[in-house]
């Protein structure tokens, strides 16, 4: 797999461009508008692709993961980003809130069960949703494990990504004064959420810069500067879970669940060399997942559009259909 990868882009190994045969928005309460789509076969395997971030939003490259012949593909906009509105908004925006999302767009589109295909924050997102409505879940899909821990926000955020990235990392906490370095989430919030627009997208835009430029194996550090209005959004977003913690009940929560799913069957695809999500994550969630199979892919970090793990993932997804009665689906 990963030889075959090496020879191709991620866009080459994908399922060609597809537009949605479904887009609306849809009242979830709270005042909140969530952007729903539907691509591929009406009739085909269910399968929802959550989103990273907080607050990353969906994009059109993510419908090309799934045979469009085969597969009912629902990408979403969770609250406050992307296309649902209010944008950046934190009011009402919770982890529990996301959960009950997915299953507002689920019952709305009357599906029964389905694949949950979610990476980075769309992973703990999707486990949390698969631990809170089990018999939903079909099969877990999961790349990039992030487990919403103290100890992988104090890496990325405390120092330790920044060992091996020290330009990069001098160029997100210099904006910080000396005395508040010690907790950059902290200080981050108090600009994101000062109520000054230019101050926040400032700050929102190093905050972006800072994740994105670690995202791929293959970057040099440069990043470039996001849009305000994405920027803003997802910095915000990002940083209010963050400072509470993903709004989990206990630090360890993700991994003391996991007996619920003990019958339930899933993938994890991890790049060995991931810097915003050390794959020490996925190793320890596929230690206590009897039926989560860990698929770890050499010369690969972060992002989603890293060439071996698109290859990986769509090889699942073909996969997952052939074998798809054995899942229920």
């Amino acid at each position: 797999m990963e030889q075959f990868a090496g020879h191709k882009t991620a866009s080459q190994v994908l399922y060609p461009p597809l537009d949605p045969f479904d887009q609306r928005m849809l009242e979830v309460g709270d005042g909140h508008r969530i952007y729903v789509e539907q691509c591929g076969n009406p009739d085909g395997i269910p399968v929802v692709v959550v989103h990273g971030g907080p607050g990353g939003g969906c994009s059109p490259t993510m419908r090309r993961y799934f045979d469009p012949a085969l597969y009912r593909i629902v990408l979403f906009d969770q609250r406050g980003c992307g296309r649902s509105r209010p944008h950046a908004s934190v009011e009402a925006n919770t982890t529990w809130h996301l959960v009950a999302d997915m299953e507002c767009i689920r019952s709305t589109l009357e599906i029964g069960r389905w694949i949950v295909f979610g990476g980075s924050w769309g992973a703990t997102l999707s486990l949390v949703y698969a631990q809170a409505h089990v018999k939903r879940v079909a099969y877990l899909v999961l790349r990039g494990v992030f487990l919403m821990t103290r100890s992988e926000l104090d890496w990325f955020y405390g120092g330790g990504a920044g060992m091996f990235w020290p330009d990069v990392w001098q160029r997100f906490t210099q904006l910080i004064p000396e005395d508040e370095r010690g907790d950059l989430i902290g200080a981050y919030h108090k600009r994101l959420f000062s109520g000054d627009l230019v101050l926040e997208t400032r700050y929102a835009r190093a905050w972006a810069a800072w994740e994105n430029a670690l995202a791929s194996i293959r970057n040099d550090g440069a990043s470039g500067e996001s849009p305000a209005e994405y920027a803003r959004a997802f910095s915000r977003l990002e940083n209010h879970y963050f400072i509470n913690g993903g709004f989990l009940e206990s630090d360890g929560q993700i991994i003391a669940n996991m007996p619920c799913l003990a019958d339930t069957p899933g993938t994890i695809v991890q790049g060995r060399y991931d810097m915003i999500c050390p794959p020490a994550s996925a190793w320890r969630l596929s230690q206590v997942w009897p039926k989560g199979e860990l698929k770890l892919i050499g010369q690969a970090g972060h992002a989603l559009s890293e060439p071996g793990i698109s290859a990986e993932l769509v090889q699942v997804m073909r996969r997952v259909a052939r074998q798809r009665r054995s899942f229920g689906l």
